[in-house]
């Protein structure tokens, strides 16, 4: 089990209020679990998702510890141009995709 942080964006209230019922909003938007397993995170962010498909309003993004990952993080989006991790020079960036509307 490792901490969780999920930041939304300009959604709706039901998605902080299911959020609160799971994890502790630190500040405004901003909730954390600091031991959720991976079982209970794939479970949350399904609804997440669901809710978020159906409204297409605002955007969140999902952070964890994963070993498996570049930097030893996970991340998951919706709403917001993806991010990927890369390492330049020995140091971790993140490289933000193009949307498909933009110019």
């Amino acid at each position: 089990m490792a901490l969780t942080t999920i930041v939304t964006r300009d959604v709706p209230a039901r998605f902080h209020g299911f959020l609160s019922s799971a994890m502790l909003e630190i500040s405004p938007g901003v909730f954390v679990s600091p031991r959720m397993n991976k079982s209970v995170r794939n479970r949350i962010w399904d609804v997440l998702s669901d809710w978020h498909e159906q409204l297409n309003e605002g955007s969140l993004v999902m952070v964890w510890r994963d070993i498996n990952e570049t930097g030893v993080i996970g991340l998951a989006y919706l709403g917001v141009a993806p991010r990927t991790l890369v390492e330049v020079d020995g140091m971790w960036l993140t490289r933000r995709t193009k949307s498909q509307n933009a110019l």
